[in-house]
């Protein structure tokens, strides 16, 4: 099988070199062709312009030749056949087909090509455009998340904040208040750090660095679950994706800020949205009332108060079913010790395994729980309540460039 293997390649690489002969003859005649049809016009025919360009006539005068003596090789062999000339010229027509295919594949030739590079190369615009769309609506996108979180704190502080104080017994005021407050706290703390954050970027100034590859971008070297970026256009450590509401990377220095934002404001959201919900349906009724007759009569904050609360409930309870879907895809990804963009690069490679029949394993993975504690950096127990519950700074675990493999050594007991 390996020898044959061989020979096909070796054939293959053939045909590759001689379409590739032959392209270059067809375009030195053509130039040639042309070179000699200026060079007699500007002669008027005569010999004297034809002697002056030494080396272009007789070029151009051989290759005529012997496309002439092809030719009548071609129409001798056509009459030695005779009678058969209507099956000639159809197998010389199909031999004129699959040579101009050859032709046509030889200047894209490629061993590695595949139908995944064709749609890339297809796609290549649209990769561009959105990748200059992101990088400019980043900015845009930051500042919406801002209006909107600004504008539920100002609705819940004027219409929902009164309505529990005044209602609600005691003990769960001060609940609504503790919850509320925290919730608020810890969703702008990380939303702030997520953002001012570096991802973490390789060191170009050293050179001794361990290194998986070398980036195709920045032509340097790639430590290991590092990855190009190209919206920011930079190899970002522990790279996970680009995310346009934070208009930043998430990499290995502010992946904890990052998680911690999505749990922190999908639980925000969905406080809110059980706080208001009574108030949503008392207002959602009040609104139907406007279009009947006679109208009834409510004052401007009223009015106001009754759309205010529709749409605060209706914007958190959207962003609690969104962003909570991609919370709990994020934190599959944490339980299994991977990123986004290694998700897509392990199921390849598992793929690939299984039909050789062997079995991938995540080098990157150390038990669920050590995955966690890797993440949020986790060293003792009172660390999940000053680290996880309240706002800290402290740094991830490790550089970003040098990373322990479940496979070197026994995993870490979990705290």
């Amino acid at each position: 099988m390996e020898t044959s293997a061989i020979i096909m390649l070796r054939y293959e690489e053939l045909l590759f070199f001689m379409a590739c002969l032959c392209n270059c003859w067809c375009v030195c005649l053509c130039v040639c062709v042309c070179l000699e049809g200026r060079t007699c016009r500007r002669g008027g025919g005569g010999s004297g312009m034809r002697m002056s360009s030494s080396w272009r006539w007789p070029l151009s005068r051989a290759m005529r030749l012997t496309l002439r003596w092809c030719r009548l090789c071609r129409l001798q062999r056509g009459i030695e056949r005779g009678a058969g000339s209507k099956v000639w010229i159809s197998v010389r027509l199909s031999e004129l087909w699959s040579y101009s295919r050859l032709l046509l594949r030889s200047l894209c030739y490629n061993s590695l090509s595949d139908s995944d590079t064709l749609l890339d190369c297809a796609f290549e615009p649209i990769y561009w455009i959105v990748d200059n769309m992101t990088r400019w609506f980043g900015v845009l996108f930051v500042c919406l998340v801002t209006l909107l979180t600004t504008s539920v704190v100002v609705i819940v502080y004027l219409f929902v904040l009164p309505t529990i104080i005044n209602t609600y017994s005691l003990h769960w005021i001060a609940w609504h208040l503790c919850c509320g407050h925290w919730l608020l706290v810890m969703v702008v703390f990380h939303y702030y750090k997520a953002i001012t954050t570096s991802p973490g970027h390789p060191s170009k100034g050293k050179v001794n660095i361990p290194s998986v590859s070398i980036c195709k971008k920045c032509i340097t070297p790639k430590p290991p679950r590092t990855h190009h970026c190209s919206i920011c256009n930079v190899c970002v450590l522990k790279m996970d994706h680009h995310c346009p509401w934070l208009n930043n990377c998430v990499g290995h220095f502010n992946h904890r800020y990052f998680f911690s934002f999505c749990i922190y404001m999908s639980l925000g959201c969905i406080y809110c949205s059980i706080s208001s919900r009574n108030l949503f349906m008392e207002a959602y009724s009040a609104v139907e009332s406007y279009y009947q007759t006679p109208r009834p009569d409510d004052t401007l904050r009223e009015t106001t108060a009754h759309k205010c609360v529709i749409f605060l409930w209706v914007l958190t309870s959207s962003v609690a079913v969104a962003l909570g879907g991609l919370t709990l895809w994020h934190a599959m990804l944490i339980s299994r010790g991977e990123t986004s963009v290694e998700r897509h690069i392990n199921c390849k490679e598992t793929k690939r395994l299984k039909e050789k029949g062997k079995v991938f394993r995540n080098p990157f993975h150390h038990g669920r729980l050590n995955n966690w504690r890797i993440l949020f950096g986790v060293e003792k127990r009172s660390h999940w309540l000053t680290r996880v519950l309240l706002p800290s700074s402290h740094l991830p675990d490790g550089d970003g460039v040098m990373w322990e493999c479940a496979f070197t050594r026994r995993d870490p007991e979990a705290v």
